[in-house]
């Protein structure tokens, strides 16, 4: 007869703990997102691949997410493990690889936080499981151990609930969304070609050009521009904004009014750091998708409309 797995109270208070702070995995997504973009160093380094990263700083990735993670959400340490949560000690492990977690002697038999994130698919997932010795596999000269089938099983996954406590595999998870980097979106050689312009004001009209109707990121711009006051180069006195006008191109940030008028042209709305470029023109009152834009209506432009220049844009 079979028997009913007991209830691990510990695992359940943890996750419970976590999803308090962060019901919907908004908080967790920023940091996955802000330390990617600390890896690549693009302000500094115009590096915006993984595969652009030297081995060093792609090992040190996942000491960067515990670290991060430690103080977005001030956990508190734990006497053997990295934190301590609902009054239970927690391992955090990440890995690049879905399923590639490396589980150290230490962790064994104890609960494991583990992340997942792609910049290139724009994914990320938090889960948690109990470390036991049935679910580990082989070991690596260090002493680290994987999981194996019936530990990746056992998972706990924090925000897709629907997936726990079935035989789903790891490649039917349901993910959640990673802040784009518009960046590994656009053909390569169009990024190329934006990266061999000589200024960051030069490369960011550039990039507000190729890139229309879609939300680049906050890491992008100071990949792209590579100076010190990156987001001024958006600006409308002399910054993208002001240069793109001119070419119909408006440049929507995350102002209220912002929002408001990409909701109303039907284009992504900018979130927190993002910008969102869109070429118009000019439109009547009663027509979907049109915007009111210093008292008069426009619309997201065509291709055949003539180049008309764009409004300016509202500053609140």
């Amino acid at each position: 007869m079979a028997t009913t797995p007991v209830p691990d109270l510990a695992l359940t208070s943890v996750s419970d703990e976590i999803l308090s702070l962060d019901p919907d995995g908004e908080r967790i997504g920023a940091v996955l997102r802000e330390t990617i973009d600390q890896l690549y160093d693009g302000q500094r380094t115009g590096r915006y691949r993984w595969d652009q990263l030297h081995k060093t700083e792609k090992t040190h990735c996942g000491t960067l997410v515990e670290i991060n993670l430690h103080r977005a959400f001030n956990f508190a340490d734990g006497a053997e493990l990295d934190y301590e949560i609902a009054g239970f000690e927690v391992d955090c492990k990440y890995s690049q690889k879905l399923g590639g977690w490396m589980i150290p002697p230490e962790a064994h038999g104890k609960l494991c936080l583990l992340v997942w994130a792609s910049d290139e698919l724009s994914k990320w997932n938090i889960g948690i499981v109990r470390a036991h010795p049935q679910f580990l596999g082989g070991k690596n000269r260090d002493g680290k151990s994987t999981l194996n089938e019936e530990g990746r099983l056992a998972i706990h996954w924090l925000y897709v609930p629907q997936m726990n406590n079935t035989n789903s595999q790891l490649s039917q998870l349901t993910h959640l969304n990673l802040q784009p980097n518009i960046l590994l979106q656009l053909p390569e050689i169009t990024v190329n070609g934006i990266m061999q312009l000589k200024h960051g004001t030069q490369r960011l009209n550039q990039l507000f050009r190729v890139a229309t109707e879609q939300r680049v990121a906050r890491g992008v711009v100071a990949t792209v521009a590579q100076q010190d006051d990156y987001m001024k180069r958006i600006r409308e006195n002399g910054g993208a904004r002001g240069a793109l006008r001119p070419e119909g191109i408006i440049i929507l940030g995350q102002f209220k009014s912002h929002a408001a008028i990409a909701k109303a042209l039907g284009v992504p709305i900018p979130g927190p750091g993002e910008s969102v470029s869109v070429r118009v023109s000019p439109s009547i009152k009663d027509v979907k998708g049109a915007a009111l834009i210093e008292r008069a209506y426009w619309r997201k432009a065509m291709i055949g409309d003539p180049v008309v220049s764009a409004p300016k844009l509202p500053s609140i």
